[in-house]
């Protein structure tokens, strides 16, 4: 562990040597890149310049718990114990810090949330679901912004589409993709009767065009007319897009805009992000897996968690955490459900089994 910390170590005096360059600075992309590094790097080796100054400190410490005696020789063995304590947490902090990195970690997402099996009361759950995010963005300071929105009748979602942008967005949300469920009685029960019904959530890294080559020649571009609910023509041009990536045969549809050119630039944001996701799954060779992990059949026995409105209950099916708080996490308050799903993650990582 030590050579590989004084090998980046020796990385990062390197970085800051290029940031430092006036060629670097004045080519955009480059300082993007160095800066970057120099942001991933910084953590590790100031944990690793305080781990080398304990090490110091107890080689002195022990130096001069030899020489002494009585109440001396006491005092200097709780300084060997407390600086012996801080060496073993400085450790610990390392090994996480030199967990690889997720890829994604300095991206942004791209959210899909659908009404799935339930009927209306699926996709006025969806809107539910859609408005705990974004309280949970507007608490952790990040950016939304809707991409694509196709509401339901009463007043829901069939299909919601949104970016967040901020520090943190991907670690923090990457593990809401998939079934989520809830037990309710719907507004339109009549005789008070608890219904069950899902909403999928997809969550993607946001592609910048750099991750992501696409062929022109891969991509067959429809305009139509938007609409509005029941069907009617919202405007009198062909504004709507629809992109079909042919290779793939992932479609892509967008009509929030009025612009024609805002509508693509929006449907080939989304577009970038699924294909990166796809091509990340199919080099992890769990493409299908991870896919069907996040989205599944939208059924309500597949799920990642459970919203149970009668008992105030919200269950995270993976690291089996149930929590008696469902009006806080509705309003915004995730942080216990994702640190700890956070903290699993990082626990597997470290032990070698995720």
């Amino acid at each position: 562990m030590l050579d590989r910390l004084a090998a980046l170590e020796q990385e990062y005096e390197a970085v800051l040597g290029r940031l430092a360059d006036p060629a670097v600075l004045a080519d955009q992309r480059a300082l993007r890149t160095e800066s970057k590094r120099h942001k991933q790097l910084e953590p590790v080796v100031t944990a690793y310049r305080a781990y080398r100054a304990a090490l110091d400190d107890l080689e002195a410490a022990k130096e001069m718990h030899a020489e002494s005696s009585g109440d001396d020789r006491d005092t200097m063995r709780d300084e060997i114990d407390g600086i012996e304590a801080r060496l073993a947490a400085l450790e610990a902090d390392l090994k996480a810090l030199l967990v690889p990195r997720d890829p994604n970690d300095d991206k942004n997402v791209i959210v899909e949330i659908r009404g799935a099996e339930g009927g209306e009361e699926a996709n006025l759950f969806a809107k539910v679901v859609f408005d705990m995010y974004s309280r949970y963005a507007e608490r952790m300071g990040w950016k939304l912004e809707v991409l694509a929105a196709d509401p339901s009748d009463m007043g829901g979602y069939n299909e919601v589409t949104f970016l967040l942008k901020g520090d943190g967005v991907w670690q923090r949300m990457k593990h809401e993709g998939g079934p989520h469920r809830v037990q309710r009685v719907p507004v339109t029960e009549s005789q008070g009767r608890i219904h069950t019904s899902a909403a999928t959530v997809s969550v993607l890294p946001e592609a910048e065009e750099v991750d992501v080559d696409i062929d022109p020649n891969d991509l067959e571009i429809d305009v139509y007319r938007s609409t509005g609910p029941g069907g009617q023509s919202v405007n009198t041009t062909d504004s709507a897009v629809r992109i079909t990536h042919k290779p793939t045969g992932l479609v892509v549809a967008m009509q929030d805009e009025k612009s024609q050119l805002q509508n693509k630039a929006k449907a080939m944001q989304v577009l970038r992000a699924r294909l990166l996701k796809l091509e990340q799954d199919r080099q992890a060779a769990e493409l299908s897996e991870q896919r069907r992990g996040q989205i599944g059949g939208g059924g309500r026995s597949e799920k990642i968690r459970t919203y149970n409105y009668k008992d105030n209950r919200v269950t995270d099916h993976r690291i089996g955490l149930t929590l008696y708080k469902l009006d806080r996490v509705l309003m915004g308050d995730l942080d216990d459900l994702v640190d700890a799903l956070v903290a699993d993650e990082r626990g597997r990582e470290l032990g070698g089994t995720g």
